[in-house]
């Protein structure tokens, strides 16, 4: 069975693979805050279907708790060690929900049927933020079944990204944010292809961008909601031409080839 991947918008990604689903980063609301999604169809119910939920750090736009309790009883969810004590939402989502959660700290390793998540760092802020005193890591993830999807979750570049995650077919790259600065551990569209190049995938897929926006500042820097894809792509082909980009709209999925 082909390996699909799915893009609902923001950081949110269906990878099909090995007859499993792995969602990543769930956020399925039309307002977060002051953020308004104001790209892409809210995603349609069957989104939320999953048999892996992954959670790359606390941030409200990574995980947002409404957003995972649409998830079915028995779902196994990964979120970042320390995660159950900052935000005691996900207790309730365990004992109420059904939700199996499970904590992962960069290392770590977990098998699921025919797929295997390894959680690895990523150079982020990992709080939940505004308030959160308790760290917990920040994480991407890489999935293994009959491909290896890196997920970066939100990272700047490091030096040893390559070597944390080694080989990978498909990496699901962040090229933007939700507002119009970046601040630091972020990748904007010029340092994931720097990204890519390192890790030398066989397919990329940029997400994190083009989604949510602050409301009231739709005027103030637009090019960094509509540009970070296609300039992405474009700085790809300069440092990655060996990269195959994939460029989806919201709701839109591809069958990435996986050398074999």
């Amino acid at each position: 069975m082909p390996v699909e991947i799915t893009w609902w918008g923001h950081a949110t990604v269906t990878v099909a693979d090995s007859g499993l689903r792995v969602l990543t980063d769930p956020l399925f609301v039309r307002r977060l805050a002051h953020l308004r999604r104001r790209r892409g169809a809210l995603p349609p119910p069957e989104a939320a279907l999953a048999d892996i939920a992954l959670v790359s750090h606390l941030h409200a736009d990574h995980l947002h708790l409404a957003s995972l309790a649409r998830l079915r009883p028995g779902t196994r969810l990964f979120v970042p060690r320390g995660a159950q004590e900052t935000v005691p939402g996900l207790r309730r989502l365990a004992h109420g929900g059904g939700l199996r959660v499970t904590e992962v700290a960069p290392g770590d390793e977990v098998t699921v049927g025919e797929v295997s998540v390894r959680a690895v760092r990523a150079a982020h802020d990992g709080r939940r933020l505004p308030y959160g005193r308790h760290r917990s890591p920040a994480l991407g993830y890489v999935v293994r079944g009959e491909a290896r999807t890196y997920f970066a979750g939100d990272t700047g570049l490091f030096e040893e990204m390559a070597d944390e995650v080694g080989r990978c077919d498909v990496a699901l790259l962040p090229v933007g944010g939700w507002g119009p600065y970046l601040g630091p551990g972020h990748l904007n569209a010029s340092r994931a292809a720097q990204a890519l190049a390192r890790l030398a995938p066989h397919s990329a897929v940029p997400v994190h961008y083009g989604t949510y926006w602050p409301i009231g500042m739709d005027a103030i820097r637009p090019h960094e909601f509509h540009a970070p894809g296609e300039e992405f792509a474009r700085h790809a082909a300069r440092l990655a031409p060996g990269v195959a980009v994939h460029r989806l709209g919201h709701g839109e999925s591809v069958r990435p080839e996986i050398p074999r």
